[in-house]
């Protein structure tokens, strides 16, 4: 009888779950595998969900996918969980708190994405305690502390009700078993708990009184730190057995183990990092796995590169120790909106309309569409490559902030080219330009990463981006990297299968399991006939970054 591995995804707007081999495949289902979750955004920099929804969607697409594949309850014999970096409030019964100013207890995630705590954050930053150089030197909105400090100041009734505040990847894993053990992955990245090698940190030893009190919260040290945690496992350690009443929810065997969760890029980088690459001729082919850097393109984009030894890397987060892969330290850069901002820059463009209708008719997506518009318009003015459309076009991606390596969220977007054009081949045109813009950023971040003694020579990708044939191209052709798609291209739902294998004891050890279940697909190697070309246009953006932060400056003085 063959035995599956039950990886469940929650991602920013729906709950995935895939049945995975021992041997890494996917078992490929219809749609019903996936379930959309609500998003509530009502006020700017607001962005809530349910903790209520978001398991109900995880047990309809668990069983789902046992429905639609006939595999038994029986053959599943590990349990992984991943998902956003979400904060979820709850009462001692694991009921939702809301965080929400509409004071609807059904509101109780402050998303990731979620820029509320903006003044909280430079208010922590402002400390300038140690314990920040584990994140790069500066704190983002996007992590817990200040969206804890937010709600304590400004939302008063969920401070007083809540008795847990979880990452969302370990409230999922508190509602399979029952067990308030958070993932080392989770408090390490997000929570400024301080893990540095020296023992695992199976107790509260890692919470830095001094940084809680000095930043407001401390509140937490006279309760032991009971509302954040006082026990952590590694990922992919045994958490727990599913309870009576989850396995009735996800139609599974009460006891299957559930693995210790971790963050969904986190899960990507597992899924990837350890690929078998002998016979491939990549530069990563008999060297370490922190030769290696994992990119993750979806709504936003995560950078994950892996090291022996701590790199401090300022305006990226880590060094994490243990965070990722069990004794290596990890560093993770990110841009906090990508695939978003592709859809952004398409739905406010005056051609959009005509696009979509064209991409319908021809049964394809509208990036595909698009590609299309831009090969075809590079032939027709006789280019030797597409890349050269935008030679006078150039966009700065930070619509959304910078998370990376600048690690300013007041970043804006900018243009620099446009012209009074707003048909088809204008759009196309800004959608290139947009990605070149995007991948520009990875380099930004790959850069500061080696300049800090990181040694990457592949990239491999997963995530929605990566299944934009162009976009992995002008990455690779940005970067001078070849980059290495899975043949297994589920790699977030791979890694999360992963952590229910490792909880089984299926694997004797972590690495293992990365290395049997994940294998190379796709190869893109760079042009090197347009590294002048990105050259010249990675100083434009280099020097579109300076000139912003100059007009801030400048306007400061009005």
């Amino acid at each position: 009888m063959t035995e599956y591995f039950l990886g469940v995804d929650v991602g920013t707007a729906s709950v995935r779950a895939a049945l995975v081999s021992s041997s890494g495949e996917c078992v490929h289902l219809p749609d019903v595998s996936v379930q959309p979750v609500t998003i509530w955004n009502e006020e700017q920099n607001h962005y809530e969900q349910s903790s209520r929804d978001i398991w109900q969607a995880c047990c309809s697409a668990v069983k789902g996918t046992l429905s639609s594949s006939g595999i038994s309850s029986f053959q599943i014999k590990g349990i992984g969980f991943t998902g956003t970096c979400s904060l979820v409030a709850v009462d001692g019964s694991g009921e939702p708190i809301t965080v929400s100013p509409s004071n609807d207890d059904n509101r109780n995630i402050i998303m990731w994405m979620d820029h509320r705590a903006m003044k909280e954050a430079e208010t922590i930053n402002s400390s300038k305690h140690d314990v920040l150089k584990y994140v790069g030197g500066v704190i983002s909105p996007e992590m817990q502390a200040p969206k804890l400090l937010w709600l304590k100041m400004n939302l008063r009734q969920c401070w007083d009700r809540a008795v847990h505040f979880f990452d969302l990847p370990d409230f999922m894993t508190f509602k399979a078993t029952g067990k308030t053990t958070r993932s080392l992955c989770s408090v390490i990245c997000k929570w400024n708990y301080v893990c540095d090698g020296s023992k695992r940190h199976a107790t509260t030893a890692g919470w830095d009184s001094s940084y809680w009190s000095q930043i407001g919260l401390e509140e937490f040290l006279s309760e032991n730190f009971q509302k954040i945690g006082t026990s952590f496992s590694q990922p992919g350690d045994l958490i727990g057995g599913l309870t009576e009443q989850a396995a009735s929810d996800l139609g599974l065997m009460v006891g299957t183990p559930v693995g210790a969760s971790i963050i969904d890029a986190h899960a990507g980088g597992v899924g990837m990092l350890g690929a078998n690459v002998d016979g491939t001729e990549l530069p990563c082919e008999g060297k370490a796995i922190t030769t290696r850097l994992a990119l993750i393109c979806g709504t936003s984009s995560c950078h994950m590169a892996l090291s022996s030894q701590p790199c401090f890397v300022p305006g990226v987060w880590g060094p994490y120790f243990s965070a990722m892969v069990p004794g290596l330290w990890l560093n993770e850069g990110g841009q906090s909106a990508t695939g978003r901002l592709l859809r952004h820059i398409i739905n406010c463009h005056p051609a959009s309309s005509l696009v979509k209708e064209r991409a319908r008719i021809r049964g394809v997506s509208v990036f595909d569409e698009l590609n299309t518009i831009i090969k075809n318009l590079a032939a027709h003015r006789q280019l030797d490559s597409y890349a050269l459309l935008t030679r006078d076009l150039h966009v700065l991606p930070d619509y959304h902030g910078n998370r990376s390596p600048l690690a300013d969220p007041n970043m804006k977007g900018m243009i620099l080219g446009l012209t009074l054009a707003s048909d088809v081949d204008d759009l196309a045109c800004l959608y290139l330009a947009t990605i070149q813009g995007i991948a520009h950023g990875t380099r930004h971040v790959l850069d500061s990463m080696v300049a800090q003694g990181h040694d990457v020579n592949t990239i491999f990708a997963c995530g929605g981006g990566s299944r934009n044939d162009m976009f992995v191209q002008i990455h690779a052709d940005i970067t001078g990297l070849p980059i290495v798609v899975c043949k297994e291209q589920e790699s977030v739902l791979v890694g999360a299968a992963m952590l229910g294998a490792c909880s089984s004891s299926h694997f004797p050890s972590f690495q293992t399991a990365m290395s049997r279940m994940s294998s190379v697909g796709k190869v893109t190697n760079p042009d090197t006939n347009l590294t002048k070309y990105y050259t010249k246009r990675h100083e434009v953006f280099l020097k579109m970054i300076s000139d912003q932060l100059h007009y801030r400056q400048t306007m400061k003085s009005t």
